[in-house]
């Protein structure tokens, strides 16, 4: 019985990494798909981006917020149970949240962040139903024996 408990538990963290690395590509995809917008690398030439500047706060910004998705790919294959649960959940509606707020009114991005609030979905909704397959055993030991 304990193999079936790690292979649930093998699968799921493999479903979670999975999905973030779909959110990921799609998320480098619609940033790299910009540049063939008319006027976009003329503008990031002239060290705005936006109508703002490009600084290397904004840089740092940028590269944090990619760096997460990048370590949730990893940490869903390593983190124990509880702990990998929570972080799916907490960093998915962090980054849904932002992606509600920020969205966009470009057709191309939209379909882009289309995909990516579908990703970020099915992660909340996979780390929210994930139940802990080693607790089932204990708790109907209990329930048996009383």
């Amino acid at each position: 019985m304990n193999v079936q408990k790690q292979i649930l538990t093998i699968a799921m963290k493999a479903k979670l990494s999975t999905l973030w690395i779909f959110f990921l590509l799609n998320m480098i995809f619609r940033d790299i798909h910009e540049f063939v917008e008319p006027g976009f690398i003329a503008e990031i030439m002239t060290g705005k981006s936006n109508g703002n500047p490009i600084t290397e706060q904004m840089l740092l910004l940028g590269g944090v917020m990619i760096e997460v998705p990048i370590a949730m790919v990893l940490l869903s294959r390593l983190l124990p149970y509880r702990a990998n649960r929570w972080a799916n959940i907490i960093v998915a509606v962090i980054y849904l949240s932002l992606i509600i707020i920020f969205g966009t009114t470009d057709l191309d991005d939209t379909f882009h962040l289309v995909m990516e609030i579908a990703a970020l979905s099915c992660v909340i909704w996979s780390a929210w139903r994930w139940r802990n397959p080693w607790l089932k055993q204990s708790v109907i030991s209990r329930e048996v024996s009383s």
